[in-house]
């Protein structure tokens, strides 16, 4: 997902520097205006000769921009490790995943809480009761089902 939103925009880059419209561009791979600009959106994969026209129509001479816009393009068609769980993961969230596998820093600031990989057993459990301090020690015991917990044996 990322490659594909850095190397469309690079395209518009090239595409504005020329002075060339969308239209122009889509007459040139054989395709409409509204594909170049999902292209340039990265929202749509990459033919390798679409590229290869369009940088040919924009000028790019130089052997190795255009090997490494061409080299993008193999990398931007690649699927990512997480389409294998497409079953179990919506598809509008595999854009954030592909985003956070393309980062090179995150950073979380929680106002209220502490981040939830940091958060202990009884730190969720007080959590889970403090706006119902009726709730049933059971139903708590439930949420924190994980499979990796230890089972607990009642007091």
């Amino acid at each position: 997902m990322v490659r594909r939103i850095l190397l469309g925009s690079q395209l518009r880059r090239l595409r504005e520097a020329k002075g060339i419209t969308r239209e122009d561009a889509g007459y040139t791979i054989r395709a409409s205006e509204s594909k170049i600009s999902r292209m340039e959106l990265g929202r749509v994969s990459f033919k390798e000769r679409d590229v290869t026209d369009l940088l040919s129509l924009y000028g790019v001479e130089d052997e190795s921009e255009r090997s490494a816009l061409l080299t993008l393009v193999r990398e931007a068609n690649q699927a990512g490790w997480w389409h294998s769980f497409s079953d179990a993961m919506p598809n509008w969230f595999q854009t954030y995943v592909g985003l956070e596998e393309a980062s090179a820093l995150i950073r979380l600031y929680e106002v209220q809480f502490v981040p939830g990989l940091l958060q202990t057993e009884d730190y969720m459990r007080s959590l889970m009761t403090l706006n119902r301090p009726n709730l049933d020690r059971t139903e708590v015991d439930r949420a924190d089902q994980r499979p990796d917990a230890p089972a607990e044996a009642d007091p």
